[in-house]
């Protein structure tokens, strides 16, 4: 079993900053690609970015450019710097590990929310 504490979310004004942690305990963080997805209302859930163990990353177009995903293996922490944010950037946010060693299986986080308003 996994566990992923999200942190790092809350309102902030268009063009903002925020910078999202994701803590894991309970298993070898290395085992995982990391990801963040979101969900905004009405919509369905989406990737943000992952990473993986080798510290390769995937973006969604969206956010190409003005996001940044990393990890922290020593500390079993996935982080997503969000630059010059927009509204449309309104979701909640999930963290998931991706286990890429046999036995497969991934892990959400509960959610934190994410909000751009002026």
């Amino acid at each position: 079993q996994v566990q992923l504490v999200e942190s790092g979310g809350g309102l902030v004004q268009p063009g903002g900053s925020l910078r999202l942690s994701c803590a894991a305990s309970g298993s070898i963080f290395r085992f995982y690609t990391m990801g963040w997805y979101r969900q905004a209302p009405g919509k369905q859930r989406e990737l943000v970015a992952d990473i993986t163990s080798g510290d390769s990353t995937n973006y969604a177009s969206s956010v190409k450019g003005r996001f940044t995903i990393t990890r922290d293996n020593a500390k079993n922490t996935v982080y997503l710097q969000m630059n010059s944010l927009k509204p449309e950037d309104t979701a909640v946010y999930y963290c998931h590990a991706d286990r890429v060693v046999e036995p497969s299986t991934y892990y959400w986080g509960q959610g934190t929310q994410v909000t751009v308003s002026p």
